[in-house]
């Protein structure tokens, strides 16, 4: 963003913050007494000792940091949630642009890995942790609701609102197993439109899952239909929180690492598959004898066709020739990496040639891996050799989730980059002040609106607070998600996985720490039943798919009223927590 937007952003703030402590703020008081007018006088000023009959209590507020504007009126404290939450709204945001051009600069690794996931979940674990660390133990216990809201209602809203309007925005045609980027002719087909994900995503999903482990724990004793053990069954989850926390960020680190390697996995594959179809067209499909088994003969053949010296050894200049007249057009490949990766299957003398025993073995090795793979029908005949077109259709299939589309354009080369390291660090600082600041005022308003307006508190952050601090992240992930390419909408997904995964782990053992501290009584098991259903149907749905049509997105939006349906009926109707 442009420093000209951010000052009339922060211009826009503090116009804001005036506007508000002219209108709402007020001086605590604890009594109103009656005019002098309004009393007969007996000579005796002291009306509090005379008239206590006549004493009239009224409501009182308490002004955050003794200054910041309070008030006890339905409308004044929806009036601060507005401010408030567009205040917490341009923290996140903050974080958000200056985690983006921290990570163009420095790269996925420890920063990304590490620090950017923490920064985007820093507005929600703030809310969190001063709905319950300040006041009396009854008061936490009372605004620890709104850290339980928020902590559900962000989660819920990735899953359903979100995440099925980023299908339907980055819906695109439906052919076979894939999607053809900026193709959207089907429009509204439930069926024949809808977006596609890599397999990474897939992963981000399982994940996700995985980070539910905290919940199941710390509802172990609900489900065993005892009260003793909760304190210790709130501990043990907070050590697995914390423990998860750790290995998710390990893993963000060394996950680009992991990918290169499955990708260069993939594309050797493609070497295989194409050396062998190669190889079937040279011999007529006559790989396998009559059991169906290597045909040495044959092979060998082919073996002294591939030999141009006729030294009887195939040299890497050899390989190397051979690969590039195949032409692997679709992938991005190093031919002399791949000729290497070919030596290190067939050169077992380690004289880097490879003799014609060399070169059968190596093939009959690379058949029956291309059969298992293929799982062909039973003896289908050595003329047919089908399990090897399939072996390469699946060498496509699994480059293409890997790695995704590539047709995007080509970074631009970064410049100025000290110019942009303080504009990041500026923006994370401001960010994270902005949000230290106004999560406690924050939280107060909407305790004060609960009482105000006798909404349980609980269902006023479920759906408000996610709006604030997850609005910069949603406005983001819907853009991604409108390029409609499958790349773009395999990073929105991720992204959501990735913040959903956060909440379990981060915010969570923020929630737990503090109601294991402040030795808080644990009733949140309706709402904690609710994020188990929502990131199960939704984690094992994105889990073993990578096409999702366009009716998906029905599925994530009727999640959304059914989560406060059920938390309702089982709070407020069963008495379940």
């Amino acid at each position: 963003m442009k420093m000209k937007k951010s000052s009339s952003s922060i211009l826009f703030i503090f116009s804001l913050f005036l506007v508000t402590i002219c209108v709402q703020s007020r001086f605590i008081t604890t009594t109103t007494t009656l005019k002098n007018s309004d009393l007969i006088s007996d000579g005796i000023h002291n009306y509090e000792l005379h008239y206590p009959q006549l004493i009239l209590p009224v409501e009182t507020c308490e002004q955050t940091y003794g200054f910041l504007p309070c008030t006890t009126t339905v409308l004044g404290n929806l009036f601060l949630i507005i401010v408030y939450g567009f205040l917490m709204f341009m923290a996140a945001s903050y974080l958000s642009q200056g985690s983006e051009l921290l990570l163009e600069i420095l790269g996925p690794g420890i920063v990304g890995g590490l620090f950017l996931p923490m920064l985007g979940a820093l507005p929600d674990a703030m809310l969190i942790l001063v709905s319950g660390i300040s006041g009396t133990t009854e008061e936490a216990q009372s605004q620890v609701l709104v850290g339980m809201g928020l902590l559900a209602g962000s989660t819920v809203m990735l899953l359903t609102l979100l995440w099925g309007s980023c299908v339907v925005l980055g819906k695109t045609d439906i052919a076979g197993s894939t999607t053809i980027d900026l193709q959207d002719t089907k429009r509204f087909s439930l069926t024949g439109s809808g977006i596609s994900t890599d397999i990474w995503t897939s992963y981000a999903a399982r994940i996700m899952v995985v980070s539910l482990i905290p919940f199941v724990i710390v509802q172990l004793p609900q489900i065993l239909h005892t009260s003793s053990g909760r304190r210790l069954a709130i501990l043990v989850a907070l050590v697995v929180s914390v423990a998860l926390l750790v290995s998710y960020c390990l893993y963000q680190v060394f996950q680009p690492w992991i990918q290169e390697r499955k990708l260069a996995y993939v594309k050797h594959k493609h070497v295989i598959s194409g050396i062998l179809r190669h190889l079937k067209k040279r011999a007529l499909g006559r790989l396998l004898n009559d059991d169906y088994e290597p045909d040495e003969t044959v092979i060998k053949k082919l073996f002294h066709t591939i030999d141009l010296d006729g030294d009887k050894y195939l040299s890497a200049s050899e390989l190397r020739a051979l690969i590039i007249g195949i032409r692997f057009e679709e992938i991005d490949l190093d031919h002399d990496d791949a000729v290497q990766k070919v030596l290190k299957d067939f050169d077992t003398s380690g004289n880097k040639l490879v003799d014609d025993n060399e070169f059968f073995i190596g093939i009959s090795k690379w058949l029956n891996e291309a059969k298992r793979s293929a799982k062909p029908a039973r003896n289908p005949g050595p003329s047919t050799m089908k399990f090897i077109d399939h072996f390469h259709q699946q060498a496509q299939q699994e480059h293409a989730l890997l790695l995704g589309d590539q047709s995007d354009e080509v970074l631009e080369g970064i410049e100025n980059v000290k110019w942009i390291s303080f504009k990041a660090g500026l923006l994370l600082l401001l960010g994270a002040v902005i949000a230290a600041a106004f999560a406690d005022p924050l939280v107060d308003a909407v305790d004060n609106f609960s009482t105000a307006t006798s909404i349980p508190s609980f269902f006023i952050s479920f759906i408000v607070l996610p709006l604030a601090t997850n609005s910069s992240e949603a406005v983001s992930a819907l853009i991604f998600a409108s390029r409609k390419k499958k790349k773009t909408s395999s990073l929105t997904f991720s992204e959501i996985y990735g913040a959903v995964t956060m909440n379990n782990i981060l915010c969570l053992a923020v929630f737990l720490a503090i109601v294991y501290i402040r030795h808080l009584t644990w009733n949140f098991s309706a709402e904690v039943l609710v994020i188990l259903i929502v990131c199960i149907v939704m984690g094992l749905f994105a889990s073993f798919r990578t096409i999702f049509p366009l009716w998906t997105s029905s599925v994530a939006y009727i999640l959304y009223p059914f989560s406060l349906a059920l938390v309702y009926l089982l709070d407020y109707v069963f008495g379940w927590s």
